[in-house]
């Protein structure tokens, strides 16, 4: 049985004739001399390398879709029928005390200097792709309004246009990097932060010396890598001239924009797009407590890590290394990614899956205080959108884990709320939106909220992608809440590995949460032996 259906799927526009499939292969299983198409080798036939990515580029954010043998659907949520933990000093729990709107969902994160978020969500890294771009009003106002942190991806600068480089060829100018502060800056409330990544590409250009003499950013992230891929970061660029400029950055574009051959492949039309990839980087103990030093001594508040879908190996360095280098947040983030612009196979075949990743974390994290060390602030990623999943995912990793990083789930908020409003200037919403109304006040739940929390003249500035994004967290909060009162959990520490139960004998044994026939067997045996 294939975990997954290779060769035809709508992420790369593709799609079988036949409706039998080889398992192994993903070819039809009657492969007819003058078919028309469109499975991935009949279009990689004339379209070659395009093939690796979804598309179309900057208009899609794309997720694998295998189907892991053990995920978090494996994982269900004990209730209880009494008691209740993580109520106010001196509160007893009783049906009056303990309402799930009296649930407190606040989190915080940090090795000393902490920040504190009205939900445990954050975003995953928004950078150079240009659905991030383009949208990135909507999701930066949407964060600050919600009271959570967004995590401004890598290579912003590099591919910024209008960058001015100094004659150092460090960052003199970053115009869009302005711009993108600015926007959650304006909104914030105090809730949450800004966090901005670096690569090896932004090491080079001098981004973190930018955002702090200019900005006074106070926390960075270093970046090892990421659940979709195991390489750099990737965008699409469809202009001969943009390729030249990026590579003369110091950017890998592929294919060679100053071949003259490929040059005049792309004239004649057969090239229509230029990859831009970053580096792969190169981890050391020694290099990576260097480089937070010297961050810290550029002025740094907080410095925090993402990692990727690496084996037991990288686990152990990130979670050891960011223990010694005193680092604020380690976001480990699992296979399948989702990504606007990875290559597609890597997405859906590589890498630790998420509960598999993220139970090696919590068991290394247990060594790791078994010895006396302290545990840095965890994050989980990696497929989640709802709110049963961050508590599964609170739950499994407790208590060191304070938060869960959402990609994609957030992203969309923003990206429908920008298409109602488009919508609307265009006197064309779809049913499925003009069935609620035709105004932003009918149409958005919380559309009231977001006034009074802003004002009356200020709402007119808010873009509605950022007014989605404040009502599926409030869905997320409350839904939270829900789950939380129904195990009488009543804040986010009193969420423990207890609060889960494994569905199949083989989560048992990925996850060690017990089989749901063993969760509390021992105390209902107590119970009925008196």
């Amino acid at each position: 049985m294939n975990l997954q259906r290779p060769n035809g799927n709508d992420s790369t526009r593709t799609v079988n004739r036949s409706k039998n499939v080889v398992p192994s292969s993903g070819l039809c299983s009657r492969c007819v001399d003058g078919c028309k198409g469109n499975c991935e080798v009949f279009k990689a036939t004339f379209r070659g390398r395009e093939l690796l990515y979804p598309g179309p580029f900057g208009d899609i954010t794309a997720g694998g879709d295998k189907d892991y043998p053990v995920d978090y659907s494996h994982l269900n949520i004990c209730g209880y029928a009494f008691g209740g933990k993580g109520l106010p000093d001196g509160v007893q729990a009783n049906s009056d005390t303990a309402r799930f709107p009296a649930v407190n969902t606040e989190t915080e994160y940090g090795w000393s200097k902490k920040v504190k978020m009205s939900v445990p969500i954050f975003t995953g890294a928004l950078g150079s792709t240009e659905i991030a771009r383009k949208n990135w009003e909507h999701f930066a106002v949407g964060a600050a309004i919600s009271g959570v942190t967004i995590v401004c991806g890598e290579n912003v600068c590099g591919i910024d246009p209008e960058l001015v480089l100094d004659s150092n060829n460090k960052v003199k100018e970053a115009p869009d990097m302005d711009r993108r502060i600015e926007a959650y800056r304006r909104y914030h409330k105090g809730l949450g932060e800004l966090l901005i990544q670096m690569n090896v590409e932004d090491t080079r250009l001098g981004v973190a010396e930018y955002i702090i003499n200019k900005h006074g950013i106070e926390t960075i992230e270093l970046k090892w890598g990421q659940g979709a891929k195991c390489i750099g970061g990737e965008i699409k660029v469809n202009s001969l001239e943009r390729a030249l400029e990026l590579q003369k950055r110091g950017y890998i574009v592929t294919p060679d924009p100053s071949d003259p051959v490929i040059q005049a492949a792309f004239k004649q039309g057969s090239i229509k797009e230029f990859e831009r990839h970053s580096r792969l980087g190169f981890i050391s103990e020694d290099g990576f407590l260097a480089e937070v030093e010297r961050l810290r001594k550029l002025g740094f508040k907080r410095i925090t890590l993402k990692t990727g879908a690496y084996g037991l190996r990288e686990l152990a360095m990130a979670i050891k290394w960011s223990s010694k280098a005193k680092i604020d947040l380690l976001t480990i983030d699992g296979a399948s990614g989702g990504t606007g612009m990875s290559p597609w196979r890597m997405m859906e075949e590589w890498g630790m899956p998420s509960l598999y990743l993220h139970s090696a974390a919590y068991e290394f994290a247990k060594i790791l205080e078994s010895k006396g060390e302290r545990v840095p602030d965890l994050a989980f990623a990696g497929g989640f959108s709802s709110e049963d999943g961050i508590f599964k995912a609170l739950a499994l990793g407790a208590p060191y884990v304070k938060a869960v990083c959402m990609g994609r789930a957030l992203m969309i908020p923003g990206m429908v709320g920008k298409n109602i409003e488009q919508w609307m200037k265009s006197n064309d919403l779809p049913k499925t939106v003009s069935e609620f109304g035709s105004t932003p006040e009918e149409i958005f739940v919380c559309y009231e909220k977001v006034r009074d929390m802003v004002g009356s003249s200020e709402i007119k500035e808010i873009p509605l992608g950022a007014i989605g994004i404040y009502s599926y967290a409030d869905k997320l909060k409350t839904g939270l809440q829900q789950l939380m009162a129904g195990a009488r959990c009543f804040n986010i520490s009193s969420i423990s590995r207890s609060e889960l139960m494994s569905l199949t004998e083989e989560c048992v044994k990925v996850t060690k949460i017990p089989y749901l026939m063993d969760a509390y067997r021992e105390e209902a045996l107590e119970i009925l032996n008196k």
